[in-house]
C-alpha cells in the first residue's frame, strides 16, 4: 500500500503545479500588487487631506457668517443715530439759550423738526397721514371711532396720529376717526 500512496504522490504534485501555473497567468505580481496598494493609500490620505481642508473651510465660512449677522444685529441702527445725533445736539443748544424770543425758539424748532425729518426719510422711516376721505385702509390705519359725516362710510374723516412705516413695514399705524355708513 505504500507503494500506491508513493505513486499518487507524483500526480498530485503535478495537478498542483498545473493549479499553481494557471493561477500564475492570472494573478497580479506581488509588486505590482504593491505598488497598486501605495497609489491607493497616496490617493486615499490625499482626498482625506482635500475633505478636512474643505471641511475646516465651510465652518470658517459659517463661523464669519454668524459674526457678520451678530455686528449687524448690533450695529443696526449706527446710522439711524448718526442721524439723530445732530437733533439731539439742536435741541441742547436751544435749551440752553437763556432768553430766548418766541421767533428764535419757532425757528429753531422748525430746524430742527426738519433735520428730523431727514433723519427719518434717509433711513427709510416714512409717514402715514391719510387725507380727508381717503379709504380706511386697515394695514396702515387704525380705527379709534366712527361719526356721521357727509362722506362715503369707512373714509378718513380726522387723522389723530400720524403712522409710520419703516423700510416697507408698519412701524405704527395712524390712528384716525372715520366715517359712518349713511
Amino acid at each position: 500500500m505504500e507503494h500506491m500512496e508513493n505513486q499518487n504522490e507524483p500526480v498530485q504534485t503535478a495537478q498542483t503545479e498545473k493549479n499553481a501555473v494557471a493561477d500564475d497567468a492570472t494573478v497580479i505580481p506581488e509588486s505590482a500588487l504593491e505598488v497598486q496598494l501605495s497609489e491607493a493609500q497616496a490617493k486615499i490620505a490625499e482626498m482625506q487631506d482635500a475633505f478636512l481642508r474643505a471641511k475646516a473651510e465651510s465652518e470658517n465660512i459659517r463661523r464669519r457668517a454668524q459674526e457678520d449677522i451678530a455686528r449687524a444685529h448690533k450695529f443696526a441702527i449706527e446710522g439711524f443715530a448718526e442721524a439723530l445725533v445732530p437733533v439731539k445736539d439742536h435741541l441742547e443748544m436751544a435749551l440752553k439759550i437763556e432768553t430766548p424770543s418766541l421767533e428764535s425758539l419757532k425757528e429753531g424748532v422748525e430746524m430742527t423738526l426738519k433735520q428730523l425729518s431727514s433723519a427719518f426719510e434717509k433711513n427709510r422711516l416714512l409717514e402715514i397721514s391719510p387725507a380727508v376721505g381717503e379709504k380706511l385702509d386697515p394695514m396702515k390705519h387704525q380705527a379709534i371711532s366712527t361719526v356721521p359725516a357727509e362722506q362715503d362710510a369707512n373714509t378718513v374723516v380726522t387723522v389723530l396720529q400720524k403712522g409710520y412705516t419703516i423700510a416697507d413695514r408698519l412701524l405704527r399705524p395712524a390712528l384716525v376717526v372715520v366715517a359712518q355708513g349713511k
